[in-house]
């Protein structure tokens, strides 16, 4: 009787053991998917996006309100009312902060799967897309500078899960006839992980808005049919872009 009983005892123990392991295996997994909070703008930032409207944006051609809904304190794309940008324009040299979120589109497979992007100076793409266990072109994956800069690493979190982009950008110099001097430079940390880095550009992705490479331009957000959300977006010049900026507003 009393080894009998020592068994149960001990099949107990082992029971709750394999529970207490499960439960820590849940855990860590629900941590992982766990969503960080909107990374602060730091001291200098310039915040395009707060969460609350689109008043500091509007349509491409500047003569229509953005229309896409604000809920929740992100914006998300409304397919078919179209890209939007902001009403500001920024150059030369500036760090962009973006946030986003992928909707889980399980039935669509390479570009059609939460696809999305953000404009630098409405000329260069840095793609957006599901590439969470989904295979793409290469030069066309999330993160990428589309089809100029691919990534040296698949970043992607899952959909459905608030992202990061932190963008160091330095836009192409060009002489007084807008001939490339100069070649652009681009940093992209993804969720943490560096996939572009000091990657050099003398051109235009597709889509860009104009070739002028010398001139200020917005941040635009493409409406590629999906439901892509974004929230706190951030821009803070990089030293000398001010005085840049203000030297051109006095030669007026």
């Amino acid at each position: 009787m009393r080894a009998f009983m020592t068994g149960r005892v001990v099949l107990a123990g082992l029971a709750l053991a394999s529970a207490g392991l499960l439960c820590l295996g849940l855990a860590a997994r629900a941590d992982e998917k766990k969503d960080e909070g909107p990374k602060p703008a730091p001291k200098g930032a310039e915040v395009l996006f707060d969460g609350k409207d689109l008043s500091g944006w509007t349509s491409p051609d500047g003569k229509t309100a953005a229309e896409w809904n604000v809920e929740d304190g992100y914006m998300e794309v409304v397919p078919g009312k179209g890209d939007i940008k902001t009403k500001e324009t920024f150059g030369p040299d500036f760090k962009l902060h973006v946030e986003f979120w992928l909707p889980l589109m399980a039935d669509k497979k390479s570009q059609e799967r939460a696809n999305s992007g953000v404009y630098l100076q409405g000329r260069y793409e840095i793609q957006v897309l599901d590439s969470y266990k989904n295979e793409t072109y290469e030069k066309g994956e999330c993160g990428a500078m589309y089809g100029i800069l691919g990534t040296s690493k698949n970043a992607n979190k899952p959909p459905e899960q608030w992202q990061t982009y932190d963008i160091s950008f330095h836009a192409p110099r060009v002489d007084d006839q807008g001939k490339v001097t100069e070649k652009g430079r681009l940093t992209v940390v993804f969720n943490g992980e560096k996939v572009i880095d000091d990657g050099k550009f003398d051109k235009v992705t597709g889509g860009a808005q104009d070739e002028e490479f010398g001139k200020p331009g917005p941040i635009r957000l493409q409406d590629h049919g999906c439901k892509v959300r974004y929230r706190n977006i951030w821009l803070k010049p990089l030293s000398g872009e001010k005085a840049e900026r203000q030297g051109e507003e006095k030669g007026k």
